[in-house]
């Protein structure tokens, strides 16, 4: 079996029954190809880059629970116990675990190394252009939100609620995520994409209007 069969079988083994089509293998498949691509410009140790985009969501909670927060961690807890089961290279492990703790948005947790970078570039591109708004919009009715306020849409007069309405999440989130990024293929990827989004709000805003 080939470590990315092994890392899948792993993810799937501890998702079970989860359905999460923002978070799912076709996700993680996406996050390892443009972490590839970032790394065959930059550099970095590849296997350690697989098995971090491979293995980065293993514990997904709900957005709405209260172990969201905690999921990059325990995450990375889980990986390094895997990775000792499957005899990768003992040397490595912790980088790995690093990039996995590192790759959140909210966590917090400062970058040490190339790895970690390119994780977690690839992973917020993954919420950016096209990709970007469907998942948006799939969170958000997982969590039973709407498209966006029917009278206000860009927040002008009111506060933003991006748990309420996904496109508030445009604002409050992911347009701003080009401005945390590390690399600068990941840069220029992003500009792309957001110029994409912010294309896409116009013509909604135009058909709603």
């Amino acid at each position: 079996m080939s470590r990315q069969a092994a890392y899948e079988a792993e993810v799937l083994r501890v998702w079970r029954a989860q359905t999460d089509g923002s978070h799912d293998l076709a996700h993680l498949r996406r996050v390892w190809t443009t972490a590839k691509y970032i790394a065959l410009e930059i550099g970095g140790d590849i296997d350690v880059i697989e098995a971090a985009a491979f293995l980065h969501d293993v514990i997904n909670p709900p957005k709405d629970s209260p172990d969201r927060k905690h999921a990059a961690r325990l995450s990375a807890q889980h990986a390094l116990a895997f990775l000792a089961r499957i005899g990768f290279d003992a040397d490595k492990r912790e980088s790995v675990a690093h990039a996995i703790d590192a790759h959140s948005y909210s966590g917090g947790v400062k970058v040490n190394t190339l790895e970690a970078q390119i994780v977690q570039d690839a992973d917020r591109l993954d919420a950016l252009g096209a990709l970007g708004i469907a998942r948006c919009f799939n969170v958000s009715g997982q969590m039973g939100g709407g498209l966006f306020h029917p009278d206000d849409p860009l927040a002008q007069d009111r506060a933003l609620d991006d748990r309420t309405y996904a496109l508030d999440h445009f604002e409050v989130k992911l347009l701003r995520i080009a401005e945390t990024l590390n690399t600068i293929p990941a840069q220029k990827i992003a500009a792309q994409r957001v110029a994409f989004m912010l294309e896409f709000r116009d013509q909604l805003l135009s058909e709603i209007s």
